[in-house]
């Protein structure tokens, strides 16, 4: 397991540092209208293989913040979101929103359509994913017959999330609220799923976190439907039985493995500063992810 080290969250007038994970700086609202809610930053930062890289994609937090949005809105009339406002301090404009406090839960609700990464895993040894059983004869990038709710537990930073069956949820929020979320989760990737399709990218799977306001409101928080929480892959391309080119952050992990790095992943010491011609790439491939679904032009 790799020790993760962070940068120390840049101090912002008004707020109080909270929490940093990989990619996002959490603070409290101390001052002002929005007094007691929440501001989250997403930064330039990249990880991969549990290390956070000294080297950092220029525009990464601003295209995931502005993806995330375009996301919320799309699925608005199928569950509240946790953003309250986008006016936010000039420091971090473009790359944070303000946000409700919720009461998280516990769960990482994970949505499949195909089948690769961890769920390819448990298929190859059980013929199930997270107990679901699946057809036999399915490889990598194959389709499911109909989209899956595959939950995960919330690892601490540094800790892989692990696969979990659908009663282990229910042991840990109750079964309505893990019926909810299995509803909900379905219902925005199934319509994620379509739109993305619509623009010739296919959406195998992702991951979303969901809170609950005071009153028990169900809110789906933090980021959503980015390369960072989803595996995107263009249409095209897709040719089930070997892994599928990607609009996210495989490019970085590729070239960490290769001998060019010069780096040995057993070794426990963090990769090598990114060439700039990976930085350019990476940066290029997740504009190319936010404009071909967005339709927007950066």
């Amino acid at each position: 397991m790799a020790d993760i080290v962070l940068p120390p969250a840049p101090a912002i007038p008004g707020t109080r540092h909270l929490h940093s994970g990989k990619v996002r700086d959490l603070y409290e609202i101390e001052d002002g209208e929005h007094a007691g809610r929440l501001l989250m930053v997403a930064s330039d930062r990249i990880s991969i293989f549990d290390f956070v890289l000294d080297t950092t994609i220029p525009d990464k937090g601003e295209i995931l913040t502005r993806m995330s949005l375009w996301w919320f809105e799309q699925v608005a009339d199928l569950v509240p979101n946790h953003v309250v406002s986008t006016d936010v301090p000039d420091a971090v404009r473009g790359r944070a929103v303000i946000c409700d406090k919720l009461a998280m839960f516990p769960v990482e609700c994970v949505a499949r359509g195909y089948l690769t990464g961890s769920g390819l895993l448990d298929y190859a040894a059980t013929g199930e994913v997270c107990g679901i059983p699946l057809p036999g004869g399915l490889v990598d990038g194959s389709r499911l017959p109909e989209p899956i709710f595959t939950p995960a537990t919330k690892a601490d930073l540094g800790d892989h999330d692990e696969n979990v069956s659908y009663a282990a949820v229910e042991a840990t929020v109750g079964a309505a609220t893990a019926s909810a979320l299995r509803e909900l989760t379905l219902a925005v990737y199934g319509r994620a799923e379509s739109l993305a399709r619509e623009r010739g990218i296919i959406l195998a799977d992702t991951k979303f976190e969901f809170g609950a306001r005071p009153d028990g409101t169900i809110v789906l928080a933090d980021e959503v439907l980015t390369p960072d929480s989803s595996r995107f892959w263009p249409a095209d391309d897709w040719r089930p039985g070997q892994a599928q080119p990607s609009y996210d952050k495989q490019i970085v992990r590729n070239w960490a493995l290769s001998p060019a790095s010069g780096w040995d992943k057993a070794s426990g010491e963090a990769p090598p500063p990114l060439p700039a011609e990976v930085v350019e790439r990476t940066r290029a491939r997740y504009l190319e992810a936010y404009e071909l679904l967005t339709g927007q032009t950066w």
